[in-house]
């Protein structure tokens, strides 16, 4: 019973050491659904492409990463992205909040 019960303390007290970590949500915007893509296709934008067409799938927003974690950030967006058939990413915004993590938001885009 006692085992039990430190082994849940540590547990519980692992979980929330742990439970400050990345964040990537995704809101589908498409009504259509398209075929996944591969996360290492899906491109990572900082402006809109002028010279394609496209189509918006989703919203898509990250949080808590280390500045020095960018390459892992960008790669957690393509993933969350290609299974909704992303082409790319375009990052609207992005920055470092006032715990000095980064954070980006986005929309995932189908090319025409």
């Amino acid at each position: 019973m006692m085992r039990s019960l430190v082994l849940g303390l540590l547990l519980s007290s692992t979980g929330l050491l742990c439970g400050c970590g990345q964040v990537v949500d995704v809101t589908k915007t498409a009504k259509e659904v398209y075929a996944p893509t591969r996360p290492d296709d899906v491109e990572i934008l900082t402006i809109v492409p002028k010279d394609r067409n496209f189509a918006e799938v989703a919203t898509i927003s990250t949080s808590h990463w280390v500045p020095d974690q960018t390459a892992k950030m960008h790669n957690a967006l393509r993933a969350k992205a290609a299974p909704l058939g992303a082409n790319a990413v375009i990052l609207n915004s992005s920055g470092i909040d006032y715990n000095g993590y980064l954070w980006a938001t986005g929309t995932a885009i189908k090319f025409k």
